[in-house]
């Protein structure tokens, strides 16, 4: 047992950097998987790894010098490639509830969810992008600013059709109804079924861009989704509909209620995009 004692002294570095380098291969296959970037990385990585093993077979001493260069500068095209990504992911780790309480956050919610209760019994088109920690101003093409208390009458009022300002989309902060009339960018995915429609693309293009939640009812049948991180979920009930937004907007103050999060972000990884649906009758 004492003679292993200097091997189990000197082995616990080369076990703590192989844990190391295996959870961040892991976490940086999570955060790139169902990306825009993926097909990009798996490429990139395939001739990288060809051109590597060819040299060490061939021994082209002149581009594995090359290669051996352009790691260099793989930082760089890592940011670049991957930029809104990375900076969603400094966004939710950066996010801390430091001046809104929860009552104002729960009523904020149920805000939303009266809005959205009022407009799909009567099949009153809504889009409406409800921004966290990203300005969407960034992304968002126009909009008329608003800059109102946000009410349900005034949701309504600004969906009603024939409504000046009810085509496009609304962004709504913290109870505030920032901007109306706003052009989302569209989803550029082709697995999307036909169903799915300008305002849903929309809506999913919006939350692969940013971390905003995007919540929409449909005009032709009043069904009620919501697009989070380049994933939509359709044909939801208003109490769905208010656990999801409870989880995700109203921010507990201990950590119960974060580290789950940021667990959530590493396991799903950023970006992921999937498509859900349920029967239309089923809002």
């Amino acid at each position: 047992m004492i003679h292993f004692l200097p091997f189990l002294q000197q082995g616990w570095r080369p076990a703590l950097e192989i844990t190391l380098i295996a959870v961040g291969i892991y976490t940086a296959f999570m955060f790139v998987r169902g990306t825009r970037g993926a097909p990009v990385v798996t490429g990139f990585l395939a001739l990288l790894l060809s051109l590597t093993l060819l040299t060490r077979v061939l021994d082209l001493k002149v581009v594995n010098v090359l290669l051996n260069q352009f790691f260099g500068v793989l930082a760089i095209a890592v940011v670049v490639i991957f930029q809104p990504e990375l900076r969603r992911i400094l966004a939710e780790l950066g996010n801390l509830p430091l001046f809104n309480s929860t009552r104002e956050q729960r009523e904020y919610v149920e805000e939303i969810i009266e809005t959205v209760d009022r407009l799909a019994p009567i099949r009153i088109g809504a889009l409406i992008a409800l921004e966290q920690n990203q300005q969407l101003s960034e992304v968002v093409e126009g909009g008329i600013p608003v800059n109102c208390e946000l009410t349900p009458e005034m949701m309504e009022t600004i969906f009603f059709p024939n409504n000046a300002i009810h085509d496009g989309g609304v962004i709504v902060h913290d109870g505030r109804i920032l901007k109306a009339a706003c052009i989302f960018p569209l989803t550029q995915r082709q697995d999307l079924p036909k169903s799915v429609g300008t305002r849903h693309r929309a809506a999913i293009g919006l939350s692969e861009e940013t971390d905003a939640i995007v919540v929409v009812v449909s005009e032709e049948t009043g069904a009620i989704s919501y697009a989070h991180r380049g994933a939509l979920v359709k044909g939801i009930s208003i109490e769905e509909l208010r656990a999801y937004l409870t989880s995700v907007i109203v921010r507990r103050s201990d950590s119960r209620g974060r580290w789950p999060r940021l667990r959530a972000l590493a396991q799903r990884g950023v970006g992921t995009s999937t498509f859900s649906t349920r029967p239309p009758g089923h809002a």
